[in-house]
């Protein structure tokens, strides 16, 4: 009887337990999973585990190692005794770094030196600010030393006022050793000024040591060349765009052999994500979108053999595979998510197509918590093509009940909708609040083709605007959804889509909430660091009076011209160091909702860019956020 009893009060507990739900509190205190590599010897993965303090307001990081054969995670200083060094030469003699370099004059002091407490900025090009840091004349370069104390560093940019690591967010994945050691190759975009801000043209160069020269390898190329990285068998590879201004276009496998660049890729209908070779130099595997997914392929190298090029897809199942780490024996190591999960590290053996989790950092935590449900839903749109919508559904969900939806908008306005984590505009924790979210795969989203990818450009406010309430009203038939408490919210492109479902909604939705959204789009082609986005999505220049489809970007589709239509409550929300979507947007937005007498609310954030980044400012992020739905919806 005791027993029984006591076995009923354990199952009564754990009942309990799984009735707790995803919190913004809890959700800050998750660890943040970043794979480093596999160990030397092949036997263990190391990885890093970033862990934000809401009190101290910043992160802290520990790294790990662990046994792929399974055990638990040793924590280690460094890791140096256990990785090898993809910045020690191949021989062992140098080691590659970068460094900052002051090589232009922009601060008053610089042409000023008497004056050196003026608070001056002189520019005579664009580049002047790029993300959230504003251009003082300073360039990421790579050096190189011998791998010996007190040894001098060489600048082999020296003089050049390029970048690389590219900025903003490059590291030393943009430099790597040639597999005899003597040329360093590394990205850049080798220009200036206004000629930076409109262009994406990337390329490889490689710099020899012995004579100091320094040659394109990829020239001919128009577009972003990125991810260089040889083969076991030493061949050069990358990842190709080829049309300069356009960020997303198609992103291809192209291997340097015997004189030629053999694009493994260019006849799939789809693009790369990241890639790394198999040991044996004979197959590369790659992580592509997939139709609401982020998945495994693999792609054979011929060569110059008669072999058909073949791309097959490995894994399939509603998760993301986010990461390349490495191999151990017919393993492949990655990193997973999903919509109720952050990053973890999994093997996949890839003869028994076998999936095994490898780390458990947050594992005990998900194992508390009701998760929420995650559904495929397949909507017709107005032009009569099929589009997948993400469906997610709040813990412990009843049917019977009926629920508030929001729609959840996108940004990119090419990034793919996919079985991702965030940390800011986290599914999950929109599901636990008692919210059902509906996320579209609208027209721009990468997974479904190139032509579904590319007909978002230069083309905003057309049919991905029909995509977004065909979801929002197929979903709204269901009995469970409260059709008369519909919200949409978005970010960044998501945010345009509020502004500009606002003044066209005809009374769908009951509130709105836009993050550095574009609301006005010719000035933000005003004030916009990378204008290479803006040329090419909005197809031209304000000013080009003859060019139709430029007008109609600055026109029809500018929300702008929408707002005398507005007639429910909107939070708008802005990064005080957003440069991407600058301040202005979000103060127009904002007034012309107050002198409209529209109920709104302006949530200024003066040191985040175009993301929240701060714990402190996060949870006041997610207050807010949940705050404005409570009030509103």
């Amino acid at each position: 009887m005791k027993k029984i009893l006591f076995t009923t009060l354990i199952m009564m507990s754990l009942n309990a337990m799984a009735q707790n739900v995803m919190t913004p509190e809890l959700l800050w205190k998750l660890g943040r999973v970043t794979p480093l590599g596999i160990s030397k010897d092949g036997k263990n993965v190391v990885y890093k585990v970033a862990t934000p303090s809401v009190e101290e307001n910043k992160s802290n990081s520990k790294i790990y190692t662990l046994p792929l054969s399974g055990g638990n995670p040793t924590e280690i200083n460094d890791t140096k005794e256990v990785l090898k060094d993809k910045n020690i030469s191949p021989d062992g003699k140098y080691i590659v770094y970068n460094e900052e370099v002051k090589i232009d004059k922009v601060l008053g002091k610089d042409f000023y030196p008497a004056l050196e407490k003026s608070e001056v900025q002189i520019y005579n090009g664009l580049d002047y600010r790029h993300w959230d840091t504003w251009n003082e004349g300073k360039f990421n370069h790579v050096f190189y030393k011998e791998n010996k104390e007190g040894a001098v560093g060489i600048d082999i940019l020296k003089g050049e006022n390029f970048d690389s690591p590219q900025k903003p967010f490059g590291g030393d994945e943009d430099y790597i050793w040639s597999p005899d050691s003597k040329s360093i190759l590394y990205i850049s975009k080798k220009k200036a000024g206004t000629e930076y801000a409109i262009s994406t043209n990337t390329n490889i160069f490689e710099y020899n040591l012995e004579t100091g020269k320094t040659s394109n390898r990829t020239e001919e190329n128009l577009g972003y060349d990125t991810a260089p990285l040889f083969s076991p068998t030493g061949n050069l590879t990358w990842l190709q765009m080829k049309r300069d201004g356009y960020e997303s276009d198609k992103n291809d496998i192209v291997v340097s052999f015997k004189g030629m660049n053999m694009n493994l890729t260019a006849n799939w209908d789809g693009t790369v994500d990241h890639f790394m070779w198999s040991n044996d130099g004979k197959k590369i595997y790659f992580i592509a979108p997939i139709d609401g997914t982020k998945q495994l392929f693999e792609v054979n190298f011929p060569g110059l053999t008669k072999i058909a090029i073949n791309i097959h897809q490995i894994t399939n199942g509603d998760f993301d595979v986010n990461d390349l780490v490495g191999f151990s024996g017919d393993n492949i190591i990655v990193t997973r998510t999903d919509m109720n999960h952050a990053a973890e590290i999994y093997s996949y053996n890839l003869k028994k197509n076998i999936w095994k989790q490898v780390s458990n950092v947050n594992t005990a935590t998900y194992n508390s918590l009701a998760l929420s449900k995650t559904e495929r839903r397949y909507v017709t749109t107005t032009d009569g093509k099929k589009m997948l919508v993400w469906v997610i559904l709040p813990p412990n969900f009843d049917a019977s009940k009926k629920y508030p939806t929001l729609l959840f908008c996108q940004g990119g306005p090419q990034a793919p909708l996919t079985q991702g984590y965030s940390f800011r505009w986290n599914f999950q924790l929109m599901a636990a609040n008692g919210y059902i979210v509906v996320a579209p795969n609208r027209r721009g989203m990468q997974g479904h083709g190139v032509a579904w990818n590319e007909q978002i450009s230069k083309d905003w406010g057309g049919q991905v605007m029909n995509d977004y309430l065909s979801a929002i009203d197929d979903v709204a038939k269901e009995k469970y959804v409260d059709a008369t408490r519909l919200g949409c919210v978005g970010a960044s492109y998501g945010g345009y889509s509020v502004f500009y479902l606002a003044g066209i909604h005809n009374n769908r939705f009951k509130t709105f909430i836009a993050h550095d959204g574009v609301y006005n789009t010719q000035s933000m082609f005003g004030t916009t660091e990378e204008v290479f986005f803006n040329k090419w999505d909005f197809g031209g220049a304000y000013w080009e009076k003859d060019n139709a489809v430029a007008q109609k970007a600055y026109t029809t589709f500018n929300p702008m011209t929408l707002v005398e239509k507005w007639n429910k409550p909107i939070l708008i929300i802005q990064g005080g160091k957003d440069f991407r979507v600058p301040i202005g947007q979000g103060q127009e937005a904002f007034q012309a909702a107050q002198l409209r007498g529209i109920k709104s609310r302006f949530l200024y954030f003066p040191e985040e860019n175009h993301w929240v980044l701060k714990p402190q400012n996060a949870q006041i992020w997610q207050g807010e956020f949940f705050k404005w739905l409570k009030e509103t919806l």
